[in-house]
């Protein structure tokens, strides 16, 4: 699994690998119970601070991709076992941009696509049912 850190890129580079591994995750490059470089190695080879992998590994697990096994290392999870105004166009972009994220680290829990569009559709609806909830509680026209 080759990860490439884009040193330009605004998106810090834990976060990078992070999105990488869920990625690598998602298609089946990684499977359950493979194990990842080891936090000294991947930072060597990427030529980075270690303490940047640990964070990456860290978050990851947090998330549930993957077991920290003490001096094993980490290994991916089986994820089966885990428990609007008008938009600008960056704010489209980047809309798009998170979405696909959650869509990836869906997929990549073994979520199905009309899964993931049927509970994105439930949780937009919810947070407008609210906001107009919201604006009519607060006595405003909502148009």
């Amino acid at each position: 699994m080759p990860i490439v850190i884009d040193q330009m890129s605004e998106d810090p580079i834990y976060q990078q690998i992070r999105t990488q591994v869920i990625g690598a995750i998602a298609t089946g490059e990684l499977s359950p119970g493979e194990p990842l470089p080891s936090v000294r190695s991947l930072a060597r080879d990427l030529g980075v601070n270690l303490h940047t992998v640990n964070k990456a590994y860290a978050v990851l697990r947090d998330e549930g991709y993957l077991i920290m096994r003490g001096r094993s290392g980490a290994f991916v999870a089986d994820i089966r076992d885990s428990p609007v105004h008008h938009l600008t166009a960056e704010q489209d972009w980047l809309m798009g941009k998170e979405l696909r994220r959650l869509a990836v680290a869906f997929r990549a829990r073994g979520g199905s696509e009309s899964a993931f569009v049927e509970e994105a559709a439930r949780q937009a609806r919810a947070a407008f049912q609210r906001e107009k909830t919201l604006v009519k509680g607060a006595g405003t026209d909502e148009r």
